[in-house]
């Protein structure tokens, strides 16, 4: 993960209203393990969050300035540090405005991975712990806490210069309940969603139970098959890579692998080529199976409580919108 710029600003501002100070880094940091190892982690944290959004800038304007900067940097108008610090001054601005807000230190960092140019942007907070020294004393210590990742962004700077159409260029973290201590980080980029990544992954996922119905696979090949799906869709989201939809469907049908990618195109559900996989959404999608005496019974867990109802005390299970094939065969024997 080639690091082509990286620095990090302070900024000191307390809970309890009292104005943000600003300690900023004039000169970038110098590229090191430890300066690796920290993105490197980051990164990791990152992808694991939940709840992110996708997205893309609003028009240049007062309001939101930092996409022109941006492009002054990328352009060789401005060094990274000076792009920097005067984003950080915007951040400053609206983290005053907002009273729910805290300081913390803001890193910006420009690398690369395999191809594709990003910039990080994370606020990052300290956890206070203690360490045994060298003359094995035991001392306080404070080391920065990733677990706790609040407001972090990460803009896909080679999509964004390269595809003028795409609307999911910029991941962010989203506040959980609708949390307006977010709001101003999100104002702070200029983002405004675009790809409503839970929303896609359940049209994803509805697409993939169509397309299992329609090939009227076994059990085990449709157990195999959505294992496949979720297994993909899990490794994207920890690398914080995009469901590519050619991709999977030749994942899971190595015979025909475009036979999933023309379902979804014939059927039109609207999905783009690539989606954010959701990971709550995935870590829904499971089958349930039993057999037992000639019956056998098989559903996917997000079934559960909408077209399928359980009566754990009855021992029942009630299904609503049987499949046609199914109730073509009853209606046949009772005929």
């Amino acid at each position: 993960m080639p690091i082509r710029h990286c620095i990090v600003h302070l900024i000191d501002k307390k809970p309890d209203g009292s104005p943000a100070v600003l300690h900023a880094r004039d000169s970038e940091l110098a590229e090191s393990s430890a300066i690796e190892n920290l993105l490197a982690d980051l990164n990791d944290s990152y992808n694991a969050k939940q709840g992110k959004a996708w997205g893309f800038f609003h028009a240049e304007s007062g309001a939101h300035p930092f996409s022109g900067w941006l492009k002054e940097y990328l352009e060789d108008g401005s060094t990274f540090t000076a792009f920097s610090r005067v984003a950080v001054e915007h951040l400053q601005k609206l983290m005053e405005e907002s009273n729910l807000s805290v300081g913390g230190h803001v890193l910006f960092a420009h690398y690369q991975q395999g191809m594709t140019d990003y910039l990080a942007i994370a606020l990052l907070h300290h956890s206070e712990g203690v360490a045994v020294n060298a003359e094995l004393d035991v001392t306080p210590s404070r080391h920065l806490d990733l677990g706790q990742l609040h407001l972090a962004a990460r803009i896909n700077l080679s999509e964004w210069q390269n595809n003028k159409t795409s609307k999911q260029y910029i991941s962010f973290i989203k506040g959980k309940n609708g949390k307006k201590v977010s709001e101003y980080f999100r104002d702070f980029i200029g983002c405004q969603e675009g790809v409503d990544g839970p929303g896609e992954t359940r049209t994803l996922l509805k697409a993939f139970s169509d397309f299992v119905e329609s090939e009227d696979l076994p059990e085990e090949a449709a157990r195999e098959k959505t294992q496949t799906l979720v297994d993909y869709a899990t490794s994207q989201t920890k690398a914080g890579e995009p469901v590519t939809l050619e991709e999977l469907s030749g994942l899971i049908d190595e015979d025909r692998p475009r036979a999933f990618y023309e379902h979804i195109r014939n059927k039109d559900y609207g999905l783009s080529p690539e989606i954010p996989a959701d990971k709550r959404t995935l870590n829904q999608f499971r089958r349930f199976t039993g057999r037992a005496e000639g019956l056998s019974i098989s559903f996917e867990a997000h079934l559960l409580g909408s077209k399928i109802e359980y009566d754990e005390e009855a021992g029942t299970l009630i299904i609503k919108g049987l499949p046609t094939q199914l109730t073509d065969q009853l209606k046949r024997r009772k005929d």
